[in-house]
């Protein structure tokens, strides 16, 4: 059998050997490959197992012998389900191995961000050391508001670490999150997105990206944010309108922002949409890895490789996510 990886720039040495172990034929292809050399590698595959590079419509069909595609990772909007679907193909993910991790992940650049690390940290390394002076100031988490955009598990572990652990006060916008399961969750629920920024000192995205949340947090609600706020983006870089964001921070009317994912990936220093944040002590620009840490990837090994073996063996393929899309596979696909 073979089995086609792309994205192998995310190393995962644990899936590759796991799958070799098993005498299974291994291609990796490096992120950003062509879609014509995609449906070459993979015209003879058994299985794809894709993180970052669309697998289209395109590629789905010339995949013959596909017995399954497998997101090592959790977004699946690269995917092309209808085409998968009609094909009897099965997807999956792997939904919850770095629920925790990424949580801790936003937590880190919000409390960075708060307390001017980024800036602290090159004045010193600069001039050796710094006297407390009024720019250096910095902010605490205990007595501030905190908005969240998404309140499913992720967003519900974030209010946990700043409720709980940090005493702030936490307020939540997410329509498909009812008011009991906020309020169980330390969580304020607020139906209006704008009426809740106007309130927030801290704002941290994780909601998922569809044609409803695209552009979710624009120029309306960057607009409604106090020019001491921090925002936090650790979902998808399509949720904020770039742009927007870009301009906001250039004029000082938020605060500062800590991202780890952008609307086009890689980031770039020049030609991309927030090249223009880059070198900004009041911006962390992280390169999508509040996933990565060893705890995290050594469980998403673990159940990749179980996505794997159960199409490559013939089984029904455990379906652990709750996307609508995903819940609406009937062929090969066993839901837990």
């Amino acid at each position: 059998m073979k089995a086609v990886r792309t994205d192998r720039e995310l190393e995962c040495p644990g899936i590759d050997a796991g799958l070799r172990a098993r005498d299974i034929e291994l291609v990796t292809l490096p992120d950003g490959i062509p879609e014509a050399e995609l449906m070459a590698a993979v015209a003879d595959a058994d299985l794809i197992l894709m993180c970052y590079t669309p697998v289209t419509g395109r590629v789905i069909e010339a995949a013959r012998k596909l017995k399954g595609i497998v997101k090592y990772g959790v977004g699946i909007d690269a995917i092309d389900i209808q085409t998968a679907m009609r094909r009897g193909i099965p997807i999956v993910n792997v939904p919850d191995y770095a629920e925790e991790t990424v949580a801790e992940g936003a937590f880190a650049l919000m409390i960075a961000l708060a307390k001017r690390l980024p800036a602290i940290t090159a004045a010193v390394s600069r001039d050796g050391w710094i006297w407390p002076a009024q720019r250096w100031l910095g902010r605490d988490i205990s007595g501030a508001t905190l908005g969240l955009i998404g309140c499913g598990k992720i967003g519900r572990s974030m209010s946990r670490m700043a409720g709980q652990g940090f005493r702030a006060r936490v307020l939540g916008f997410d329509p498909g999150v009812d008011a009991a399961t906020m309020h169980a969750a330390g969580i304020e629920k607020v139906e209006d997105l704008q009426a809740m920024l106007r309130r927030c000192d801290f704002v941290s995205i994780h909601c998922v990206l569809n044609d409803k949340t695209r552009s979710l947090v624009g120029k309306a609600e960057l607009a409604c944010m106090k020019p001491s706020a921090i925002i936090v983006n650790v979902s998808r870089g399509a949720l904020i309108d770039e742009a927007a964001l870009v301009e906001a921070i250039l004029a000082g009317r938020i605060a500062g922002a800590g991202l780890d994912v952008y609307s086009v990936e890689p980031l770039a220093k020049s030609g991309h949409p927030t090249s223009a944040l880059f070198g900004r002590d009041n911006v962390i620009l992280f390169p999508h890895l509040t996933f990565f840490t060893v705890e995290a990837m050594r469980r998403l090994e673990e159940d990749t490789l179980a996505r794997c073996f159960e199409i490559l063996e013939g089984r029904p393929v455990t379906v652990r996510s709750f996307d609508p899309r995903l819940r609406a596979q009937t062929a090969g696909v066993l839901f837990s």
